[in-house]
């Protein structure tokens, strides 16, 4: 498959630590920690050294429980946090041979407008609740660049009717939305400018069952529809069945297994995957 040749986005060896370490935990194999915690200098290591790599239409999952790292990883890819050390390619920039991780500050927030696009678990976080639906699209339109209000406002409705969005309430404040409209209005936003990439954190988390499939129908008709590359994170492997075609398992900041999700779910090697893929039966 000539598509598969070139990764839309590499992770290679991705570290995010909070506090500096010490000579008990920063060893290269961080003996003395628990979990990823070190008890001697109060340093955690959320990311530890993680790799993956996402082709062109594909849709890995990431998946490990809470304080795994998932969530952490994504911020350090959509520079809302600094990573502490790693690279980082996307084929769309610099035909893949610049490490984003090192750009400037003027080229990182060329990346996040043009290169990817991110849906949050919480909504307050991706829109501003008390701009209007429409509003919070051309928010992100005008931060890559566009100036045209008419081509903005036709691209805003066209998205919000694509993600189930009546017309009559594109004008509404994300605020007075249900939490499955307001996903929904985040995922228009983030589709605004077509990223090859877009990152999903936990995006169903506390919404109804039946709101949650909604969104997950939403999600692969997209990805179907406009051959987006999507990094999708949940906690929740019945998330990461319906969606990746490729999972990562995440355990303490560290990938611990990876595979074809079929393949993990049906044969699971790690312990921890084993105890997951057995908790879902």
């Amino acid at each position: 498959m000539e598509s598969y040749e070139i990764p839309v986005l590499a992770v290679k060896g991705l570290r995010k630590q909070y506090g500096d370490g010490c000579s008990y935990c920063s060893g290269p194999k961080k003996e003395g920690l628990e979990r990823n915690f070190c008890p001697q200098c109060g340093t955690v290591y959320a990311c530890q050294d993680i790799s993956f790599e996402v082709y062109e239409g594909e849709i890995l999952g990431v998946v490990g429980e809470s304080g795994s790292g998932k969530s952490t990883m994504m911020s350090c890819l959509y520079f809302d946090q600094e990573a502490t050390d790693g690279e980082v390619y996307i084929s769309g920039y610099e035909e893949g041979k610049s490490n984003i991780l090192r750009q400037s500050r003027q080229q990182r927030r060329y990346i996040k407008n043009h290169l990817m696009g991110i849906v949050y678990q919480n909504p307050e976080k991706g829109l501003k609740m008390d701009f209007s639906a429409i509003g919070n699209i051309a928010e992100k339109l005008i931060a890559a660049g566009h100036r045209n209000v008419s081509a903005m406002e036709t691209r805003g409705k066209a998205l919000l009717q694509h993600v189930n969005i009546p017309l009559f309430r594109i004008k509404d404040i994300p605020r007075n939305f249900s939490g499955g409209m307001q996903q929904r209005v985040q995922i228009a936003k983030a589709l605004s400018n077509n990223p090859p990439i877009l990152l999903l954190d936990e995006v169903t988390t506390g919404l109804d069952l039946s709101v949650q499939a909604n969104v997950l129908d939403l999600i692969k008709g997209l990805q179907r529809e406009l051959g987006i590359s999507i990094v999708v994170v949940s906690h929740d492997l019945a998330v990461i069945r319906m969606l990746a075609d490729r999972t990562i398992v995440m355990l303490n900041g560290k990938v611990v297994e990876e595979g074809l999700t079929d393949q993990i779910l049906e044969d699971p090697q790690h312990p921890y995957t084993q105890q997951l893929v057995h908790s879902l039966l």
